[in-house]
C-alpha cells in the first residue's frame, strides 16, 4: 500500500482536501502560538476543541471508530483525537520530536478507517509547530 508524508514547504498541487488542511494546521498554530510547548496533550486537545469550534471546523474529538477483523468487529476500538469534516483523522502529540511510531500509530488509524488523509500535530516542539499530512 503507498502512502507518503509531507511536511511544510512541499510542492502543494494536487493535495487532497487542501483548503480543509489549511484550516486544520491554522486552528493548531493559533493553539501553539497562545500555549507554547510545555503542556500536557490534554491541555492541547482541549484548546485545540475550542479553536476548531471557533473557527467552525467540523470535528468530532475522541470518536470511538470500530475495528473490523475477517469481518467481525473487535471489542477493542480506536479514538484518533478528533476525526474533522467527517473524513480526516488529527492526531496530536506533546513530544519533543515525532517518530515513526507517531506516523504508523496515524496510518494504522487511516487504513482502518478508510479514510485517505491524516494530520499529525506536535505540540512539543520548540519553535514553529510541527505537523505532517499523512496520505493513503
Amino acid at each position: 500500500m503507498k502512502y507518503g508524508t509531507t511536511s511544510p514547504g512541499s510542492r502543494s498541487e494536487g493535495l487532497i482536501y487542501k483548503q480543509e488542511c489549511f484550516d486544520i494546521v491554522g486552528a493548531a498554530i493559533q493553539v501553539h502560538r497562545t500555549l507554547s510547548p510545555g503542556f500536557s496533550e490534554p491541555i492541547y486537545q482541549e484548546s485545540l476543541e475550542i479553536e476548531l469550534a471557533h473557527r467552525k471546523i467540523p470535528n468530532v474529538p475522541h470518536q470511538r471508530m470500530s475495528i473490523l477483523y475477517r469481518d467481525q468487529e473487535l471489542e477493542s476500538y480506536f479514538k484518533p483525537d478528533f476525526v474533522c469534516y467527517n473524513k480526516i483523522i488529527v492526531e496530536i502529540k506533546a513530544l519533543k520530536n515525532l517518530s515513526n511510531l507517531e506516523i504508523s500509530q496515524t496510518l494504522n488509524y487511516l487504513k482502518i478507517s478508510n479514510f485517505r488523509l491524516g494530520i499529525l500535530i506536535n505540540f512539543g516542539s520548540y519553535g514553529k509547530l510541527e505537523w505532517k499530512r499523512i496520505v493513503l
